[in-house]
């Protein structure tokens, strides 16, 4: 788990109030060095949601339901993670969840059309960081807001992928050693998105881009006085996150739809992965945030999305829930950040 480490605080950790008074005591001094840890308040939440549904209900922990889990975590995790790396620089992608749909219909067209597939695979891909990149320039060079830019590449996206698919779902790819590997072991997606997981939590905290990214959230301009080139952070981070999802859209429906529907992923998913980034300690206006925190809100939502299915609660009831949670973690965020920067002032 990461250590937060921020070099510059920002206006949300802020909190806009003032900061409370110093602890003392070995109690305090104990609780301060916990909660600088800051995955833990998801972690201990994931843990007590656990034993909850398993108390509640047997089947809970089954190794049928485990893998439902698993499934419901696996698009979320590693669109959140990739997503983390623009909340942190300030910005957002409302498109990646059209571009988890969109991707695996361009690689299954041109398979189909008579690439091979592993060729039609690398071409999507590259599409998937045209898109990325196309973003970030609208972002950075028509100084659009990334929310109104990728608002708009979302709902274009979308119109190409019913274009592309005459408005039906396209049969996955059955055969060959790409299947295999991106989708037909029972825990493939799963492995996927932690492998992924893992290599963009290394590549945010051990390497320069990421100290820069992180940096450039902080503080933007002082970033950019010493010498981070801050507009071609972001534009990589609009490239990672979209072809994340691309990659994502491809393992969702090689391994569980076993198609590719043209409105999968959208807005839903979208929303989810943001809402994962968030319960795990990003903050939305940039500045902080971690990928294993993001992996942390995700694995949260699908514990209570599976709970809630196998004990019969509407998904009406989810969604009530899924906003609740939203509010009360950007809330206990502000506080820790409170709480972490006191400690380091002790």
């Amino acid at each position: 788990m990461a250590i937060d480490q921020t070099a510059a605080p920002s206006a949300a950790t802020s909190g806009g109030g003032a900061s409370p008074s110093p602890a003392t005591g070995p109690f305090a001094r104990a609780a301060a060095g916990i909660f600088r840890v800051r995955e833990l308040s998801v972690l201990i939440v994931n843990i007590v949601l656990i034993a909850y549904f398993a108390i509640a209900n047997p089947s809970f922990l089954t190794s049928g339901n485990i893998s439902n889990i698993a499934d419901f975590f696996a698009a979320t995790a590693m669109i959140a993670a990739a997503e983390v790396f623009l909340l942190i620089c300030g910005e957002i992608d409302l498109s990646a969840g059209m571009t988890f749909a969109l991707i695996p219909i361009i690689m299954v067209t041109l398979n189909n059309n008579g690439m091979q597939l592993w060729l039609a695979l690398i071409v999507s891909l590259v599409i998937a960081a045209a898109i990325g990149l196309f973003n970030g320039l609208v972002n950075q060079y028509i100084k659009l807001p990334s929310f109104i830019a990728t608002l708009g590449t979302l709902y274009l996206l979308h119109g190409i992928a019913l274009t592309i698919a005459g408005s039906t779902p396209l049969p996955a790819p059955t055969d060959g050693a790409l299947v295999a590997i991106f989708g037909g072991a029972q825990w493939s997606e799963l492995v996927w998105a932690l492998a992924i997981g893992l290599v963009l939590h290394i590549v945010l905290t051990q390497t320069r881009y990421g100290a820069h990214t992180i940096a450039t959230g902080a503080n933007m301009l002082g970033s950019s006085e010493s010498g981070i080139r801050v507009g071609w952070v972001k534009i990589r981070a609009f490239m990672l996150t979209a072809v994340v999802a691309g990659i994502a859209g491809i393992l969702d429906g090689t391994h569980i739809a076993k198609s590719f529907d043209p409105n999968a992923g959208g807005s839903d998913l979208m929303f989810s992965a943001i809402a994962a980034a968030v319960i795990g300690g990003t903050l939305l206006i940039g500045g902080s945030g971690t990928v294993i925190g993001a992996l942390l809100g995700a694995l949260l939502l699908a514990v209570l999305e599976d709970g809630f299915n196998i004990q019969g609660v509407s998904a009406t009831t989810f969604t009530i829930v899924e906003g609740a949670a939203i509010l009360l973690a950007m809330a206990l965020n502000i506080y820790l950040a409170r709480f972490r920067r006191r400690a380091k002032e002790q």
